[in-house]
């Protein structure tokens, strides 16, 4: 039996061609044992969302992200800019999450 080597461009090229909302949404964050704080959740896809401001944020730390009607949901700090910050769902949302959110949130 012979395996073929698992090409992984296809799969990144996939990844890059996922939808993408751009959205207004309050949810809560939280990292460690910091308190809960309210934050605005900008430009979301399965992947990954940003949020607008978080100046205290930690690349090093867990982000826990409580979306309303969403169970506690958990992610990574991939990028800081300017309190901006870019981050990763530690497993992607289901597109059927993802098209819910997007319906029930502001447009940007």
């Amino acid at each position: 039996m012979t395996h073929q080597p698992l090409d992984l461009s296809s799969a990144a090229e996939t990844a890059d061609r996922s939808p993408r909302a751009g959205l207004t949404l309050l949810c809560e964050v939280r990292q460690g044992s910091r308190p809960w704080a309210t934050a605005r959740l900008e430009d979301l896809s399965p992947g990954g969302f940003r949020i607008a401001r978080l100046p205290s944020a930690r690349a090093e730390l867990p982000l826990r992200i409580r979306i309303p009607g969403l169970q506690l949901l958990s992610a990574e700090i991939r990028w800081v800019r300017d309190g901006a910050v870019g981050c990763a769902f530690a497993e992607p949302l289901h597109v059927a999450v993802f098209d819910h959110i997007v319906r029930n949130a502001d447009p940007a």
